[in-house]
């Protein structure tokens, strides 16, 4: 596993513990994680991350902004980040 790959999983994992912390803050009336900010963390190639978030802590799963974006985010991290790594190769 590469370095970028390593850094890649250690952010998504990131993103979705985040989506689980503002669920965890959603039930217990604390202090929330802004929309903006869930969804920026999804696009900075955090997308598969944030979908896991989704799923896995049954978060922002009713909002329709979320559940157009994220999956948009997941394409979209997935698309540049292979093109990445298919020009990183190259050289």
């Amino acid at each position: 596993m590469s370095n970028y790959e390593i850094i890649l999983l250690v952010w998504n994992v990131f993103v979705m513990l985040v989506y689980g912390f503002d669920k965890l803050r959603a039930k217990r009336g604390g202090r929330r994680v802004r929309e903006a900010s869930l969804l920026l963390c999804a696009f900075l190639f955090g997308g598969v991350g944030a979908m896991f978030g989704m799923v896995l802590f049954n978060h922002k799963t009713s909002k329709m902004k979320f559940r157009l974006l994220v999956p948009l985010a997941v394409v979209v991290s997935i698309l540049t980040v292979s093109w990445l790594f298919i020009y990183l190769s190259l050289y």
